[in-house]
């Protein structure tokens, strides 16, 4: 499994501005309505439990929780939402998957054209770019964040143990990538935090299956490019086959 290539569209709120901090809510209510569609006790769809469980460490408001929830099942009025998946081509050539939620979508695909035309990459068609990822849920861990702290070869046999298909080192960040099913990602995250393992985050994400280097100066544009398509509101998550 080649590593995971993920910009983190939405930042932590510690991280943020506070002039970021609006916008940042705001994605993780529209991830809450849109899981809320399949019932909104957690207990009983993981889909909501997931982001829940992100919006707490975003310190989202209760309040705006419980808004989302009700937006998604029909109880509270709003603007309709729906899901979005792009696939594109960016800087030097790499392939991008973007992922989103937006209450106009042909609005949203003429926004993110013109942002990808910016830097020399264009939208491309259906499947011609998904084909080079896999659907893997993907648990990430701080070696750093364990208490006591846990070398990353004892945090790999625990994960091995806990049921991971695969698993990633980064090489930049000391952080650790366990892959898993999507069917299984829940079960792997309790195993792991059964063996008293704090996990960091626990996603479905698009993995690409190989990684392509480019020039630094592709490299820099691409960053420009994550960047500035997280600037739109209606922008979740942006995948690429950039090798990390």
């Amino acid at each position: 499994m080649s590593g995971h290539s993920h910009f983190k569209s939405i930042k932590r709120v510690k991280e943020a501005h506070d002039a970021q901090r609006g916008k940042v809510f705001s994605k993780i209510a529209r991830m809450i309505s849109v899981a809320a569609r399949e019932g909104a006790n957690p207990e009983t769809n993981p889909k909501l439990r997931r982001v829940l469980e992100e919006a707490k460490t975003f310190n989202l408001p209760k309040s705006n929780i419980e808004r989302a929830i009700e937006r998604g099942t029909g109880e509270l009025k709003g603007a309709k939402l729906e899901e979005l998946t792009l696939e594109a081509y960016g800087p030097g050539g790499i392939a991008i998957i973007v992922e989103g939620i937006t209450d106009n979508k042909n609005r949203t695909l003429s926004e993110l054209r013109q942002v990808l035309q910016k830097y020399g990459g264009k939208l491309a068609e259906a499947g011609s770019v998904k084909w080079l990822f896999e659907r893997k849920g993907a648990i990430t861990i701080n070696p750093n964040d364990q208490i006591p702290m846990t070398k990353k070869e004892e945090l790999e046999l625990k994960a091995i143990e806990g049921g991971a298909e695969d698993i990633y080192r980064h090489k930049t960040e000391n952080i650790l990538d366990v892959y898993t099913k999507p069917q299984d990602l829940d079960k792997v995250k309790k195993e792991l935090e059964g063996q008293g393992l704090k996990i960091e985050s626990a996603t479905l994400d698009w993995v690409s299956r190989e990684q392509i280097e480019i020039s630094e100066k592709d490299r820099g544009n691409c960053q420009k490019l994550f960047e500035e398509l997280d600037e739109s509101e209606a922008v979740q998550d942006i995948y690429s086959n950039l090798k990390v």
